[in-house]
């Protein structure tokens, strides 16, 4: 079995309890995601032996509540979907299964993790009502109501005006829109009523943090190869809404709810700014200590880029991945904007204040300020304007307000197809598909790092890093293609 790019050979049908592996490998195994691979004997063999060797015990790792939510949604819908001919001919089988589904139905009622809240929470209540929508009886009402209760609250919780899960992942956001589609996908009348007005939100702010090759965005805690590509995803959910999402829009494009701004053209430029919050107040676990990073595509390639996640532990790379030298912004004293600590807890947090978005038909202006370093002394703000034009590239201006000297770094992350050259103290060039000339101005010092670069989890890749170390109140750079 290989998840999280980690391959082990756990035997067939596979075992169930591998506490030696990580936490995020052991759930993976036990969404049975995997299962929709397998053809109906295969599918029936390891349900069946899931369900005689991992009983419902406590620390069973299968019997967390999120990994049931997942594998009831999958076992639903592989085998009364995909499988169903198959399943109403096989009675000693398809008995076994509503007990199991029952059992873990019953239990994830009892046990949703209103401690935890977020995307979890969202998956518990999907669970419950798409099982609730496939049965007839008692209980089934029973776990569709309690499903519908949760969503009702948590669809305007979790999904923002401007279409974008509150978490601000848009690995996170492909999948609370996979969620919706799925349970619209039910046909029943009250999920469909229920998700229409947030997929469609969904889905238009899903077309705006993806790059030019169709894939996600890296801001906060996203990766590749997780959740669906967003390409399948938005056919899919066209197909359900009877909508168009294969048509792209060109230009401006603002999510202010989120705090994502942006642009994109027809020849392969795409730009997206990050001034707003790190992620919801309560629940900022997937977030990055990144305020008024950006990421950059040009002519098609990505150019900038953030630096992914390669794992959900108390480890090194987590540490790195979540910090502000991590993205493509300033970090002051050498510290984070936020106060990032553990795998998944931030203590003292900065927000963004006095944004200005000014788009035009040739481009934008965002002009933004943070107070994540306001605790340091000389209490500095970091101001950050944004302008960019395609025609000439863009132009990052930082100021620092601090009534004593400090010392920042501001740091450009490039794709690893990316070579960067300096060519002299304030000049460097990259060669990509294209020529792509940095130029920084202000009293400035540079220099090239070797860092890490995880799109994936468990993948860690190299590539350059730019360091522009600044003395002064004000400094900056330019990045664009050479003409």
């Amino acid at each position: 079995m290989t998840f999280i790019n980690r391959t082990e050979e756990i035997g067939w049908p596979p075992g169930w309890n591998r506490t030696n592996l990580p936490k995020l490998w052991q759930y993976n195994l036990h969404y049975f995601e995997w299962l929709w691979s397998l053809d109906y004997q295969d599918a029936k063999t390891v349900a069946l032996d899931w369900i005689a060797k991992h009983r419902l015990a406590k620390d069973q790792a299968g019997w967390d509540s999120y990994p049931v939510s997942l594998r009831v949604m999958n076992w639903c819908s592989v085998f009364w979907g995909q499988y169903r001919t198959e399943v109403e001919k096989d009675q000693s089988f398809q008995c076994q299964l509503w007990q199991i589904i029952y059992l873990q139905c019953e239990w994830l009622s009892c046990h949703l993790e209103t401690r935890l809240l977020g995307n979890h929470y969202f998956e518990n209540g999907a669970a419950l009502a798409l099982a609730g929508s496939c049965f007839k009886g008692e209980n089934a009402e029973l776990w569709l109501e309690k499903g519908v209760s949760i969503l009702e609250k948590q669809i305007p919780e979790q999904i923002l005006p401007d279409g974008m899960h509150f978490e601000l992942s848009p690995m996170y956001h492909c999948r609370i829109l996979y969620l919706l589609a799925a349970l619209r996908a039910t046909g029943h009348p009250t999920l469909q009523k229920l998700t229409e007005d947030p997929m469609e939100r969904m889905a238009c702010a899903l077309k705006h943090i993806c790059h030019p090759d169709g894939r996600i965005a890296l801001l906060n805690d996203s990766a590749f190869g997780i959740y669906n590509e967003p390409v399948q995803l938005l056919e899919y959910c066209g197909k359900l809404l009877e909508r168009n999402y294969s048509r792209q829009d060109y230009g401006c494009f603002a999510l202010p709810d989120a705090g994502y701004y942006g642009w994109r053209d027809a020849s392969g430029n795409y730009l997206v700014c990050d001034a707003g919050k790190i992620g919801p107040d309560y629940i900022p676990g997937h977030a990055h200590a990144d305020m008024l990073s950006f990421e950059l595509s040009l002519a098609g390639h990505r150019v900038a880029v953030d630096s992914g996640v390669h794992d959900y532990e108390v480890s090194n790379t987590r540490r790195y991945c979540r910090s502000t030298s991590a993205h493509n912004t300033i970090e002051i004293e050498g510290q984070d904007q936020c106060d990032m600590w553990g795998a998944f807890r931030v203590g003292r947090r900065g927000y963004p204040i006095e944004v200005s978005w000014q788009p035009s038909a040739v481009g934008f202006r965002l002009e933004a300020a943070h107070n994540g370093y306001q605790h340091l002394p000389g209490a500095p703000i970091h101001r950050r304007i944004f302008e960019w034009n395609p025609e000439v590239g863009l132009k990052v201006v930082d100021r620092i307000e601090s009534t004593r000297k400090i010392s920042a770094n501001s740091r450009i992350h490039f794709h690893p197809s990316c070579r960067v050259e300096k060519v002299s103290g304030t000049e460097y060039v990259i060669k990509d598909e294209n020529k792509l000339v940095i130029h920084i101005f202000g009293d400035c010092r540079s220099c090239l790092e070797k860092t890490t670069y995880h799109p994936e989890f468990g993948l860690e890749m190299f590539r350059q890093s730019l360091v522009i170390e600044s003395p002064r109140a004000e400094s900056g750079f330019y990045i664009g293609i050479e003409q």
